[in-house]
């Protein structure tokens, strides 16, 4: 085999050359088909090839794919921010600041946070809180800022000490409690930290709506953000959602947050704003967040090449035609209801899935050893990979995932499929991902790791 010069996610492993997509299905160049079963990452969430989007692509090609922002703006990137400052929640206006990824959107928000404390002469405002099991990408400043012990370890002396929370982890709550006995503990814990640490000390709080990557989507309990905003009020801290992984419209809500009665200072968007189709993300700060800078500076000090690139501005601005004309959030909703239905008979019958859960199109399993004592599997054993890579061999990709576990323990997967898919997609994603359960249990206990009751 040619030797290859692409950096992969493992270097040595070898990858099907992706060919085509369509709808919700990917082609490698052997033609063997795959139910996008995981958007890629969370993010092709309008599915592939949709004419509108070519269309919209080659139409703002035509005009001008790239201008400096120090030098002009365009009417792709004005209307953009315009429709996200409608499109987000509440009544306050937002401004957005476009860059090309998730990673750069939430170190963007950090840079925010602090420089709105600067500006009104606050300057030891200078830390951000975040929570244990969390992740808000890997640049050094958005990988401070998340709790992923595994991802975390390579730069720990290159990194803040920003998580200090806990997760709002039902399934494994860090306190030992049930819901609602436990008086919200994970939110109030936030108190504690910031009197802890000092609330002139601290700028903002970050978080996940719901948890992503680093805990397979671990959902808050009711009241949970209600709390945490009365908290970040009282001691004059900015919260900032990342809804990079939550946002348009992947939880059955156009944000995630709106699952809440709670708002955000500042947000962060990115996979769901393109739908793949290009890199786009953003930082949404409120008018008040942006005020003490307009009346200062008036310069956020942040910047980026493609930053408010006019390309990927019309992309994001058609994906976000084409989700209301579809009516793909209330989709999102019923559907995620449909899977959430189809997947859940999966707990009785087999042992080594611990918990099912979700909002909308974005659910979590997670797999265990002992599905009473919520015992995790030995870390050597891989157990997340061998199903998703078996789910891969059947023709359904999922999304590899954290199991909001402290630490590098335990396993887990992300389903989220395209807002486009039908219910009878749905079933085959359903079947084919208990094939691939199935035969990894069956594995596991023929080699005396996992004990069945049957």
């Amino acid at each position: 085999m040619q030797h290859s010069h692409l950096i992969k996610p493992v270097l040595d492993r070898v990858y099907p050359v992706a060919s085509y997509g369509k709808g919700i299905y990917l082609y490698d160049k052997d033609g063997k088909a795959y139910i996008d079963g995981s958007s890629g990452a969370v993010t092709a969430s309008i599915g592939h090839a949709v004419p509108e989007l070519i269309n919209a692509i080659t139409e703002q090609a035509k005009l001008v794919s790239f201008v400096y922002r120090s030098q002009f703006t365009t009417d792709a990137a004005e209307k953009l921010a315009e429709r996200l400052s409608d499109l987000a929640p509440g009544n306050e206006k937002y401004w957005s600041f476009f860059v090309n990824s998730g990673s750069e959107a939430t170190e963007t928000a950090l840079k925010i946070a602090l420089q709105h404390w600067q500006e009104k002469g606050l300057h030891r405002k200078q830390k951000i809180l975040s929570r244990w099991v969390s992740y808000h990408g890997i640049t050094i400043g958005a990988l401070s800022m998340s709790g992923h012990s595994e991802r975390r370890d390579r730069f720990v002396p290159l990194l803040q000490d920003y998580p200090n929370v806990s997760a709002p982890n039902c399934y494994r709550c860090p306190f030992h409690q049930k819901f609602p006995e436990c008086g919200l503990m994970c939110a109030t814990e936030l108190d504690r930290v910031i009197r802890k640490v000092g609330a002139d000390h601290i700028a903002a709080f970050i978080a996940e709506p719901i948890i992503g990557a680093a805990g397979a989507v671990i959902v808050p309990p009711p009241g949970y953000y209600e709390r945490v905003r009365e908290i970040c009020n009282y001691h004059n801290i900015l919260f900032i959602a990342d809804e990079v992984m939550t946002g348009i419209g992947r939880t059955g809500k156009m944000f995630g947050m709106e699952h809440w009665n709670a708002e955000a200072d500042i947000i962060t968007l990115g996979k769901g704003m393109s739908a793949g189709y290009t890199p786009i993300a953003a930082t949404l700060a409120k008018d008040h967040v942006l005020e003490p800078i307009l009346n200062g500076s008036k310069v956020v000090m942040s910047g980026h090449t493609y930053s408010a690139n006019p390309q990927s501005a019309a992309v994001s601005l058609a994906v976000l035609d084409y989700i209301e004309k579809h009516d793909l959030v209330a989709a999102s909703a019923d559907n995620g209801e449909y899977l959430l239905h189809q997947l859940q008979p999966l707990l009785e019958r087999y042992e080594l899935i611990g918990n099912i859960r979700g909002k909308g199109l974005m659910v979590g399993v997670e797999f265990v050893a002992n599905a009473f004592t919520k015992i995790p599997f030995d870390k050597a054993l891989n157990v997340r990979d061998m199903i998703v890579q078996r789910a891969q061999h059947y023709g359904l990709l999922i999304y590899p995932s954290g199991a909001g576990i402290d630490g590098n323990a335990g396993d887990a997967v992300i389903i989220a499929p395209p807002l486009t898919i039908k219910k009878e997609e749905i079933d085959q994603l359903v079947e084919i991902f208990e094939r691939a359960v199935y035969d990894i249990q069956d594995e596991l206990v023929q080699q005396g790791i996992l004990n069945t009751v049957s």
